[in-house]
């Protein structure tokens, strides 16, 4: 018999959310990982709120919000509250029940600077990569560190003069007498930079001034960036501290010095890194800090390589360059499937904060398929 489609539903369900999520469905590993870290961050919490006053929206909430956001790769904050009103999967992960009213999409916005900090995320990947689940899964001698750029939310147009002065007058355009040669009396376009050799020591952005001209290669153009930073445990390639700095020529180098010489403990460790890092002050450095430099070797360069056969010839220096390749995995699903290519914030803080919630929702997707078995046990 055929059954006839019915015009109006029925007006209430009786199916709880929580029937509605298949059991083996991810998220359920990775939401049991994060409700985990989050409650060790309730002093946090406790610290940034006021002790009266009407509630707000529950932080846990909007950190686990933003973790779906950076999960399927949405694009903006009001998209992720339009998926929240009719997906019941992101508001079952969120913590909403079905009737439960949506929140502004301002509610990001006024809790950024409150949340969505460097601090705050410093102290989330702490917590969850301190888990007693997890430490098991952790080296404490075997790393590799590499950097990455990221394209800040400036353009060319935005670059202006550090010195408040008026860039030369263009070049004609056109063909004929005078081709090529500045006209006198014309004002630049914004944005024109024709015939100007442009440097960070005389242009600057300037709606984002803390991002910096850089260029990936040679091949490649010059844009307002910042360099993302990362130390991954070799053994099942999470990452374990992260940084973003300005788009400095040294910026990899100065910062793995500083997130190797954060690395807890006093015995010795070992840091893979690519040829970037194979220079005499980096490879003392670390060495100095009680870190063997398993960088690869630079033949190439001027001087020769700072690394020479008394590190290369272990056996572990040539697995600690192949497992430092895995630190590609981590800026790859960032920048293509994380939606991060283009930062869509302002200024080192935001951007750090936001390269930050990356970097934890990268791990949990890790630790969501490394702790499966056990898990799924449980």
């Amino acid at each position: 018999m055929r059954g006839h489609r019915e015009r109006s539903g029925s007006l209430f369900s009786y199916v709880s959310i929580e029937e509605r999520i298949p059991a083996s469905h991810p998220l359920r590993r990775i939401r049991k990982l994060a409700d985990q870290a989050l409650d060790r961050l309730n002093p946090t919490f406790c610290a940034l709120y006021a002790a009266e006053g009407r509630p707000s929206v529950p932080p846990e909430q909007l950190l686990l919000a933003s973790l779906l956001q950076a999960f399927y790769g949405i694009r903006s904050e009001r998209l992720l509250l339009e998926q929240l009103h009719y997906n019941l999967l992101y508001r079952w992960f969120v913590g909403l029940s079905p009737d439960d009213p949506i929140w502004h999409p301002t509610t990001f916005t006024k809790n950024r600077e409150r949340l969505l900090n460097e601090q705050v995320m410093g102290r989330f990947l702490e917590k969850l990569m301190g888990a007693p689940e997890v430490k098991p899964l952790l080296s404490d001698e075997h790393f590799s560190v590499d950097g990455t750029l990221l394209q800040a939310w400036a353009s060319h147009a935005s670059l202006e003069r550090t010195d408040g002065q008026q860039d030369p007058p263009p070049p004609s355009s056109g063909p004929g007498e005078g081709f090529g040669a500045p006209k006198p009396g014309k004002k630049r376009a914004k944005g024109d930079f024709r015939g100007i050799k442009l440097s960070n020591k005389t242009h600057r952005s300037s709606v984002d001034p803390d991002a910096l001209l850089a260029r990936k290669s040679n091949s490649h153009p010059a844009q307002p960036s910042y360099r993302g930073h990362v130390l991954m445990d070799n053994r099942h390639a999470l990452i374990v501290d992260c940084r973003v700095t300005q788009a400095v020529g040294t910026g990899e180098r100065d910062a793995a010095k500083a997130m190797a010489a954060d690395i807890p403990g006093a015995h010795q460790k070992t840091i893979g890194a690519d040829k970037n890092y194979d220079t005499k002050g980096f490879v003392a450095e670390m060495r100095r800090i009680a870190v063997t430099p398993h960088v690869a070797q630079n033949t190439a360069r001027s001087g020769g390589s700072a690394i020479d056969g008394r590190t290369t010839r272990h056996e572990g220096y040539a697995k600690s360059i192949n497992a430092r390749r895995g630190i590609e995995k981590v800026f790859g699903w960032i920048k293509q499937w994380g939606g991060l290519r283009q930062f869509k914030l302002r200024g080192t803080d935001k951007v750090s904060a936001v390269f930050g919630l990356h970097v934890i929702a990268y791990n949990l997707i890790r630790l969501g398929n490394l702790l499966k078995p056990a898990m799924a046990a449980a």
